[in-house]
């Protein structure tokens, strides 16, 4: 997938495109449903498969004091899309001067003289230009006047409940990883840096792989079974999120993993690396004990629980 950043560095194929519009954060499962109808429209009209996107996410310029963590920050959301069979992502830089565009300006700057859309394809929530008073309706109405076809799509329900981004927030920072990841279609994870630890973990419970200060979305704080990607590896983990509340007060938040069965040549770690964590179960709330020792006990107890896990998912 070629990422083009604006539409100055985008030269629109003959054919035209088959495009979906959208901030696309989480791409969660109604957006790959959406977006596998936008590739499988595209090949059979013999045109490019076309995501429109912005940078950064609107309501950091629109609304910054109430701006909501993102799901998949910057190259995660790349990354997510990419794995689609897409053709083109661009990202429009939002700003002000996007922002008061009218539906009719945008249709015409963007999907008409922009990519030549030949066609289009949205849920029925759509709404866009300025103060989003453009809705499903009146792109339905520009389509017409411009030519493309429109290809609206119903809202996404999984085990009853509502497919969107909002929803998909608010239950990750509930700590409900597990319903989360079935709004996902996959499981909710989060990429950073290696960082060094104050070597706590080491010197008086077990080990960590320390994650780098993340500042978008992250599981309410407690312990989860997790999956950790460091070095190519894939290994079983239990990770708490938390300020460690037994090694006294005022510490920031942290997101530390200890990898159950790390390769016998030993953890492929390394500051600087990049490392992913996947969050599958909520194992418990993150609580003060009395002692290290007392802590010590649970996060062998919290193994314990973890290891039966990954033995029913026959990892390692």
């Amino acid at each position: 997938m070629q990422v083009i950043r604006g539409l100055d560095g985008y030269s629109a194929a003959a054919a035209g495109a088959v495009v979906a519009i959208g901030n696309f954060d989480g791409v969660h499962a109604a957006h790959r449903q959406l977006l596998a109808a936008v590739r499988a429209d595209a090949r059979q009209r013999g045109a490019q498969a076309l995501v429109l996107s912005f940078e950064p996410h609107p309501s950091r310029i629109l609304h910054p004091e109430a701006a909501p963590p993102l799901i998949t920050p910057g190259e995660e959301r790349i990354r997510q899309l990419a794995a689609l069979g897409l053709d083109r992502l661009i990202l429009l830089p939002f700003n002000r001067d996007l922002s008061l565009d009218s539906p009719l300006e945008f249709v015409e700057r963007v999907l008409v003289r922009g990519v030549h859309a030949r066609a289009v394809h949205e849920g029925e929530n759509f709404r866009f230009g300025h103060r989003h008073r453009g809705t499903i309706a009146t792109l339905g109405r520009l389509a017409e006047e411009f030519g493309f076809a429109l290809h609206v799509h119903p809202a996404v329900r999984v085990r009853g409940e509502l497919v969107s981004s909002s929803r998909i927030r608010e239950l990750v920072a509930a700590g409900d990883v597990a319903r989360a990841r079935w709004l996902l279609g996959r499981p909710f994870a989060v990429r950073g840096l290696v960082a060094p630890g104050r070597g706590i973990g080491r010197q008086r419970t077990v080990p960590t792989l320390n994650l780098q200060h993340y500042e978008e979305l992250l599981p309410a704080a407690g312990v989860y079974l997790t999956l950790v990607e460091l070095g190519g590896s894939v290994m079983a983990a239990v990770t708490n999120v938390g300020v460690r509340p037994t090694f006294g007060s005022g510490s920031p938040l942290t997101v530390e993993s200890h990898v159950l069965h790390p390769p016998a040549a030993g953890l492929p770690a390394a500051l600087g690396e990049i490392l992913a964590i996947a969050f599958l179960h909520r194992l418990r709330d993150e609580r003060r004990f009395a002692s290290p020792e007392l802590l010590l006990g649970q996060i062998r107890a919290d193994i314990a629980v973890a290891e039966r896990f990954f033995a029913r998912l026959k990892l390692r």
